[in-house]
């Protein structure tokens, strides 16, 4: 089972980012999915979550408005398209599947975990 992040990369501040996470080995479209970033220094903190079917979201403060993530079931992908980005957003972002099919929050409900891909935002 593997989750492949993609899409991170180097973009002036007030750019935009689409962030793609591949999942192969099993379908996750029951479970919710999310992303998660953690910049140096800092713990791990959630950014993004969406259920199991993609009706219901729910966004980090320091996002909202700006980020949006979607779940493509059928290819078994989700995306987070950041907008308006900003230097502080710039950290390693995770893509992670949930053991359930509600909206959490909490890294510890997450079984599964992208490689990462770094988000560089230049001031």
């Amino acid at each position: 089972v593997q989750l492949q992040a993609s899409g991170g990369g180097l973009v002036q501040a007030g750019g935009a980012l689409r962030l793609s996470c591949a999942a192969s080995g099993r379908t996750f479209s029951s479970v919710a999915m999310g992303w998660f970033r953690q910049a140096p220094g800092k713990e791990r903190e959630y950014v993004a979550i969406i259920n199991w079917s993609g009706s219901s979201t729910a966004y980090a403060d320091s996002v909202k408005g700006r980020f949006t993530i979607s779940r493509d079931n059928a290819k078994n992908t989700v995306h987070l398209q950041m907008n308006r980005l900003k230097p502080e957003d710039t950290a390693v972002y995770y893509c992670a599947a949930s053991k359930y099919n509600w909206l959490s929050a909490d890294r510890g409900v997450y079984d599964y975990w992208g490689q990462g891909t770094q988000v560089t935002v230049s001031s």
